[in-house]
């Protein structure tokens, strides 16, 4: 039989320091993650805020705009109206607000007139 060497005294116990640090590692990429995921949610939600804002503002004006942001959780930040090219067409712009995220959209409405037969 071979003998086995005992570990000095002062080896024992030093796992727990280093799982410790391990432990409040994993905790901390936890927390990031969770953070990430929120503001990824909260951008999305606001790109489909301003989209349908823009989109509402577009075919109704600005309280349609404001409704649909408000349907939608956020809050209008901004809204434009100008005169596109084009006969009667309208371009609107929208910037939203959803929790932190922010998101900007553009829509066009364009009248097209059709002679009657």
């Amino acid at each position: 039989m071979t003998a086995r060497a005992r570990p000095e005294p002062r080896d024992r116990g030093q796992a727990v320091p280093l799982m410790a640090a391990l432990l409040l590692l994993a905790m901390g990429a936890v927390v990031a993650t969770v953070e990430i995921g929120r503001l990824l949610n909260e951008s999305a939600a606001a790109r489909t805020a301003a989209d349908a804002a823009a989109l509402a503002g577009a075919a109704e004006g600005r309280d349609a705009a404001e409704s649909m942001v408000h349907a939608n959780g956020g809050v209008l930040v901004s809204y434009h109206e100008e005169a596109a090219d084009g006969a009667g067409a309208l371009l609107v712009t929208v910037a939203v607000r959803v929790g932190r995220a922010g998101q900007t959209a553009r829509a066009e409405q364009q009248v097209e007139w059709v002679a009657p037969e």
